[in-house]
Protein backbone atom coordinates (compact mmCIF):
# COMPACT_ATOMS: atom_id res chain seq x y z
CA UNK A 1 0.00 0.00 0.00
CA UNK A 2 2.50 2.67 0.85
CA UNK A 3 4.55 1.51 -2.24
CA UNK A 4 1.81 2.19 -4.32
CA UNK A 5 0.95 5.40 -2.73
CA UNK A 6 4.85 6.86 -3.35
CA UNK A 7 4.52 5.52 -6.79
CA UNK A 8 1.58 7.51 -7.67
CA UNK A 9 2.69 10.72 -6.38
CA UNK A 10 5.46 11.19 -8.47
CA UNK A 11 3.07 9.88 -11.71
CA UNK A 12 0.68 12.93 -10.59
CA UNK A 13 3.08 15.60 -10.24
CA UNK A 14 4.09 14.13 -13.99
CA UNK A 15 1.10 14.20 -15.40
CA UNK A 16 0.47 18.01 -14.53
CA UNK A 17 3.77 18.74 -15.74
CA UNK A 18 2.67 17.49 -19.17
CA UNK A 19 -0.77 19.02 -18.42
CA UNK A 20 0.54 22.06 -18.19
CA UNK A 21 3.59 21.87 -21.15
CA UNK A 22 0.16 21.33 -23.12
CA UNK A 23 -1.86 23.67 -22.57
CA UNK A 24 1.48 26.39 -22.52
CA UNK A 25 2.91 24.80 -25.94
CA UNK A 26 -0.13 25.76 -27.83
CA UNK A 27 0.72 29.75 -27.32
CA UNK A 28 3.28 29.63 -30.11
CA UNK A 29 4.37 33.16 -28.80
CA UNK A 30 5.29 31.91 -25.54
CA UNK A 31 7.20 28.63 -26.54
CA UNK A 32 9.46 31.25 -29.37
CA UNK A 33 9.39 33.32 -25.84
CA UNK A 34 10.79 30.85 -24.01
CA UNK A 35 13.27 29.47 -26.79
CA UNK A 36 14.78 32.70 -26.70
CA UNK A 37 14.80 33.30 -23.18
CA UNK A 38 16.68 29.58 -23.26
CA UNK A 39 19.22 31.26 -25.39
CA UNK A 40 19.81 34.46 -23.41
CA UNK A 41 20.66 32.46 -20.47
CA UNK A 42 23.45 30.41 -22.32
CA UNK A 43 24.73 33.44 -23.70
CA UNK A 44 24.72 34.98 -20.06
CA UNK A 45 26.33 31.78 -18.51
CA UNK A 46 29.23 30.92 -21.13
CA UNK A 47 29.72 35.12 -21.58
CA UNK A 48 33.50 34.63 -21.45
CA UNK A 49 33.43 31.57 -23.91
CA UNK A 50 30.98 33.46 -26.48
CA UNK A 51 32.45 37.07 -26.64
CA UNK A 52 35.39 37.61 -29.23
CA UNK A 53 36.52 40.88 -26.90
CA UNK A 54 36.50 41.80 -23.00
CA UNK A 55 33.58 44.06 -21.88
CA UNK A 56 35.91 46.59 -21.05
CA UNK A 57 38.79 46.20 -23.01
CA UNK A 58 39.40 49.77 -25.47
CA UNK A 59 40.54 49.60 -29.31
CA UNK A 60 41.89 53.11 -30.09
CA UNK A 61 42.75 52.24 -33.01
CA UNK A 62 39.11 51.30 -34.03
CA UNK A 63 37.09 54.30 -32.70
CA UNK A 64 33.03 54.57 -34.05
CA UNK A 65 33.43 51.49 -36.35
CA UNK A 66 30.17 50.62 -38.09
CA UNK A 67 29.36 47.15 -38.14
CA UNK A 68 30.77 44.59 -40.48
CA UNK A 69 27.43 45.11 -43.55
CA UNK A 70 28.40 48.56 -43.64
CA UNK A 71 31.40 50.63 -45.59
CA UNK A 72 34.39 50.35 -43.37
CA UNK A 73 33.15 47.64 -41.22
CA UNK A 74 35.58 45.11 -39.79
CA UNK A 75 34.77 41.45 -39.14
CA UNK A 76 37.16 42.34 -35.84
CA UNK A 77 34.00 43.98 -34.68
CA UNK A 78 31.11 42.61 -35.95
CA UNK A 79 28.95 45.14 -34.63
CA UNK A 80 31.19 47.93 -34.42
CA UNK A 81 33.02 49.71 -31.40
CA UNK A 82 31.85 52.89 -29.84
CA UNK A 83 33.14 56.26 -28.81
CA UNK A 84 36.04 54.80 -27.11
CA UNK A 85 36.79 51.62 -29.37
CA UNK A 86 35.32 49.10 -26.58
CA UNK A 87 33.14 45.91 -28.87
CA UNK A 88 29.62 46.34 -28.97
CA UNK A 89 29.07 42.85 -29.68
CA UNK A 90 30.49 41.31 -26.96
CA UNK A 91 28.88 44.50 -24.36
CA UNK A 92 25.83 43.27 -25.64
CA UNK A 93 26.65 38.98 -25.00
CA UNK A 94 28.34 40.58 -21.00
CA UNK A 95 25.11 43.57 -20.46
CA UNK A 96 22.91 39.92 -21.00
CA UNK A 97 24.54 38.85 -17.51
CA UNK A 98 23.33 42.35 -15.75
CA UNK A 99 19.81 42.46 -17.30
CA UNK A 100 18.93 38.68 -15.51
CA UNK A 101 20.68 39.34 -12.59
CA UNK A 102 18.69 42.40 -12.00
CA UNK A 103 15.59 40.92 -13.16
CA UNK A 104 16.25 37.45 -10.95
CA UNK A 105 17.41 39.73 -7.67
CA UNK A 106 14.71 41.91 -7.69
CA UNK A 107 11.52 39.34 -8.47
CA UNK A 108 13.03 36.69 -5.84
CA UNK A 109 13.20 40.16 -3.48
CA UNK A 110 10.00 41.43 -3.97
CA UNK A 111 8.30 37.97 -4.03
CA UNK A 112 9.23 36.61 -0.91
CA UNK A 113 8.67 39.97 0.98
CA UNK A 114 5.35 40.42 -0.90
CA UNK A 115 4.43 36.81 -0.03
CA UNK A 116 5.22 37.30 3.21
CA UNK A 117 3.63 40.94 3.87
CA UNK A 118 0.57 39.74 1.72
CA UNK A 119 -0.05 36.51 4.02
CA UNK A 120 -0.32 38.03 7.31
CA UNK A 121 -2.08 40.46 5.98
CA UNK A 122 -4.98 38.22 4.77
CA UNK A 123 -4.62 36.15 7.73
CA UNK A 124 -4.52 38.01 10.48
CA UNK A 125 -6.88 40.57 8.80
CA UNK A 126 -7.62 43.39 11.18
CA UNK A 127 -5.59 46.55 12.35
CA UNK A 128 -2.59 44.69 10.55
CA UNK A 129 -4.29 44.21 7.65
CA UNK A 130 -4.90 48.04 7.61
CA UNK A 131 -1.54 49.08 7.85
CA UNK A 132 0.20 46.92 5.69
CA UNK A 133 -2.19 48.37 2.93
CA UNK A 134 -2.25 51.59 3.02
CA UNK A 135 1.71 51.47 2.84
CA UNK A 136 1.11 49.04 -0.31
CA UNK A 137 -1.53 52.27 -1.53
CA UNK A 138 1.42 55.10 -0.27
CA UNK A 139 3.92 53.36 -2.76
CA UNK A 140 1.51 52.83 -5.64
CA UNK A 141 -0.11 56.36 -5.44
CA UNK A 142 3.84 57.61 -6.37
CA UNK A 143 4.97 56.69 -10.50
CA UNK A 144 6.69 53.83 -10.38
CA UNK A 145 10.07 55.36 -12.46
CA UNK A 146 9.80 58.62 -10.33
CA UNK A 147 9.65 56.51 -6.60
CA UNK A 148 12.33 54.71 -8.04
CA UNK A 149 14.36 57.61 -8.81
CA UNK A 150 14.03 59.34 -5.70
CA UNK A 151 15.08 56.27 -3.90
CA UNK A 152 18.65 56.01 -5.78
CA UNK A 153 18.81 59.57 -5.05
CA UNK A 154 18.56 59.20 -1.37
CA UNK A 155 20.74 55.73 -1.29
CA UNK A 156 23.32 56.45 -4.47
CA UNK A 157 23.67 55.80 -7.86
CA UNK A 158 24.52 52.13 -8.15
CA UNK A 159 23.10 48.79 -9.44
CA UNK A 160 22.23 47.40 -6.53
CA UNK A 161 20.70 50.34 -4.82
CA UNK A 162 18.96 50.80 -7.58
CA UNK A 163 17.45 47.00 -7.70
CA UNK A 164 17.14 47.75 -3.97
CA UNK A 165 14.60 50.81 -5.29
CA UNK A 166 12.63 48.73 -8.06
CA UNK A 167 12.13 45.76 -5.58
CA UNK A 168 10.01 48.03 -3.28
CA UNK A 169 7.99 49.85 -5.85
CA UNK A 170 7.46 46.37 -7.16
CA UNK A 171 6.48 45.22 -3.78
CA UNK A 172 2.62 46.04 -3.79
CA UNK A 173 1.71 44.13 -6.61
CA UNK A 174 2.66 40.91 -4.93
CA UNK A 175 1.17 41.84 -1.22
CA UNK A 176 -2.20 42.53 -3.07
CA UNK A 177 -1.93 39.54 -5.27
CA UNK A 178 -0.89 37.36 -2.04
CA UNK A 179 -3.50 39.06 0.45
CA UNK A 180 -6.44 38.63 -2.17
CA UNK A 181 -5.48 34.96 -2.92
CA UNK A 182 -5.47 34.55 0.76
CA UNK A 183 -8.53 35.77 1.38
CA UNK A 184 -10.30 33.52 -0.89
CA UNK A 185 -9.03 30.46 0.43
CA UNK A 186 -9.51 30.94 3.57
CA UNK A 187 -13.34 30.62 3.60
CA UNK A 188 -12.95 27.13 2.02
CA UNK A 189 -13.45 24.15 4.05
CA UNK A 190 -10.12 22.34 3.44
CA UNK A 191 -8.55 25.32 5.17
CA UNK A 192 -11.04 25.02 7.70
CA UNK A 193 -10.20 21.36 8.48
CA UNK A 194 -6.89 22.15 9.21
CA UNK A 195 -7.81 24.55 11.22
CA UNK A 196 -10.46 22.20 13.59
CA UNK A 197 -7.69 19.98 13.22
CA UNK A 198 -5.06 22.26 15.59
CA UNK A 199 -2.68 23.04 12.36
CA UNK A 200 -0.29 25.79 13.80
CA UNK A 201 -0.98 29.34 11.88
CA UNK A 202 2.60 29.23 10.18
CA UNK A 203 2.08 25.60 8.55
CA UNK A 204 -1.19 26.59 7.52
CA UNK A 205 -0.14 29.75 6.03
CA UNK A 206 3.19 28.60 4.51
CA UNK A 207 1.95 25.16 3.61
CA UNK A 208 -1.69 24.88 3.62
CA UNK A 209 -2.68 27.53 1.91
CA UNK A 210 0.27 29.18 0.25
CA UNK A 211 0.67 26.43 -2.59
CA UNK A 212 -2.71 27.23 -4.08
CA UNK A 213 -2.25 31.28 -4.53
CA UNK A 214 0.75 30.48 -6.65
CA UNK A 215 -0.62 30.42 -10.32
CA UNK A 216 -1.49 34.42 -9.84
CA UNK A 217 2.10 35.50 -8.50
CA UNK A 218 3.87 32.80 -10.78
CA UNK A 219 2.54 35.04 -14.11
CA UNK A 220 3.00 38.34 -11.71
CA UNK A 221 6.76 37.18 -11.59
CA UNK A 222 6.92 36.75 -14.89
CA UNK A 223 5.98 39.70 -16.15
CA UNK A 224 8.08 42.20 -13.66
CA UNK A 225 10.84 40.06 -14.79
CA UNK A 226 10.71 42.67 -17.42
CA UNK A 227 9.53 45.22 -15.76
CA UNK A 228 12.81 45.25 -13.41
CA UNK A 229 15.02 45.06 -16.96
CA UNK A 230 13.19 47.99 -18.08
CA UNK A 231 13.12 50.12 -14.84
CA UNK A 232 17.06 49.10 -14.56
CA UNK A 233 17.13 50.00 -18.11
CA UNK A 234 15.73 53.65 -17.68
CA UNK A 235 17.83 54.00 -14.30
CA UNK A 236 21.03 53.44 -15.96
CA UNK A 237 19.88 55.74 -18.97
CA UNK A 238 19.51 58.27 -16.62
CA UNK A 239 22.46 57.52 -14.68
CA UNK A 240 21.44 56.91 -11.58
CA UNK A 241 21.42 52.99 -12.14
CA UNK A 242 24.79 50.65 -13.43
CA UNK A 243 27.76 53.37 -13.58
CA UNK A 244 30.24 53.51 -17.00
CA UNK A 245 32.00 51.49 -17.57
CA UNK A 246 29.92 48.31 -16.69
CA UNK A 247 28.52 46.64 -19.82
CA UNK A 248 24.39 47.14 -18.62
CA UNK A 249 21.97 48.39 -21.86
CA UNK A 250 20.56 51.20 -20.34
CA UNK A 251 24.02 52.72 -19.52
CA UNK A 252 24.92 51.54 -22.98
CA UNK A 253 22.38 53.48 -24.35
CA UNK A 254 23.14 56.65 -22.09
CA UNK A 255 26.54 56.58 -23.04
CA UNK A 256 25.96 56.52 -26.81
CA UNK A 257 23.09 59.02 -26.98
CA UNK A 258 25.21 61.70 -28.60
CA UNK A 259 26.20 59.75 -31.20
CA UNK A 260 22.79 59.01 -32.03
CA UNK A 261 22.80 60.82 -35.52
CA UNK A 262 26.71 60.02 -36.50
CA UNK A 263 26.57 57.00 -35.11
CA UNK A 264 23.30 55.44 -34.74
CA UNK A 265 24.01 51.52 -34.45
CA UNK A 266 25.79 52.34 -30.93
CA UNK A 267 22.05 52.94 -29.73
CA UNK A 268 20.44 50.86 -32.01
CA UNK A 269 21.75 47.69 -30.51
CA UNK A 270 21.11 47.94 -27.01
CA UNK A 271 17.75 49.08 -27.52
CA UNK A 272 16.63 46.27 -29.39
CA UNK A 273 18.69 43.98 -27.10
CA UNK A 274 16.27 45.35 -24.34
CA UNK A 275 13.18 45.54 -26.64
CA UNK A 276 13.62 41.68 -28.13
CA UNK A 277 14.52 40.65 -24.18
CA UNK A 278 11.37 42.19 -22.29
CA UNK A 279 8.93 41.18 -25.80
CA UNK A 280 10.29 37.53 -24.87
CA UNK A 281 9.53 37.26 -21.36
CA UNK A 282 6.27 39.38 -21.54
CA UNK A 283 5.31 36.57 -24.05
CA UNK A 284 6.75 33.34 -21.35
CA UNK A 285 4.30 35.44 -19.08
CA UNK A 286 0.97 35.87 -21.37
CA UNK A 287 2.03 31.83 -21.77
CA UNK A 288 1.62 31.21 -17.97
CA UNK A 289 -1.09 33.01 -17.86
CA UNK A 290 -3.37 30.71 -20.41
CA UNK A 291 -1.65 27.43 -18.90
CA UNK A 292 -2.00 28.47 -15.48
CA UNK A 293 -5.72 30.10 -15.03
CA UNK A 294 -8.37 26.85 -15.97
CA UNK A 295 -10.61 29.92 -16.90
CA UNK A 296 -8.19 30.61 -20.11
CA UNK A 297 -6.62 27.62 -20.71
CA UNK A 298 -7.07 26.50 -24.77
CA UNK A 299 -9.32 22.88 -25.60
Amino acid sequence: MTDTTQNSAPDTRLEVLKGFWRHFKTNRGAVFGLYFFIVLVFIAVFAPLIAPHGATVQYRDALLVPPVWMDGGSWNHILGTDAVGRDLLSRLIYGSRFSLFIGVVVVSVALVVGICLGLVAGTFRGWIDTVIMRIMDIILSFPSLLLALVLVAILGPSLINAMIAIAIVQQPYYVRLTRAAVISEMSREYVMAARVSGVRTLRLMFVTVLPNCMAPLIVQAALSFSTAILDAAALGFLGMGAQPPTPEWGTMLAEAREFILRAPWVVTFPGVAILTTVLAINLIGDGLRDALDPKLKRS
